[in-house]
């Protein structure tokens, strides 16, 4: 995963909210997943402006965290939600 890549949700995804428990989902078609409020984090920024690094620098930035520590998780998230093509990752 390159660092410059500008991670978007697919057109077919957005992000939600569950009525009953107010908690953030990634809403596709036949797919509802509840997401932790980490990966929420995550997801939120990925608006295909900011690139992979932006996106971990923020992130490390809000949880007073080193970036490094981080990567290996965001990056992981991201490329399992790619996968099955939830992400994209623009270059």
């Amino acid at each position: 995963m390159e660092g410059s890549s500008k991670p978007r949700l697919a057109s077919h995804a957005r992000l939600g909210v569950d009525r009953v428990s107010g908690n953030k989902m990634l809403l596709a078609p036949e797919t509802a997943l509840a997401l932790n409020p980490t990966a929420s984090a995550v997801l939120e920024l990925c608006d295909g402006e900011r690139t992979l690094e932006e996106v971990i620098a923020q992130l490390a930035s809000r949880f007073d965290a080193p970036a490094e520590e981080l990567r290996g998780d965001i990056e992981g998230l991201l490329g399992r939600l790619a996968e099955r093509g939830y992400i994209v990752m623009e270059v």
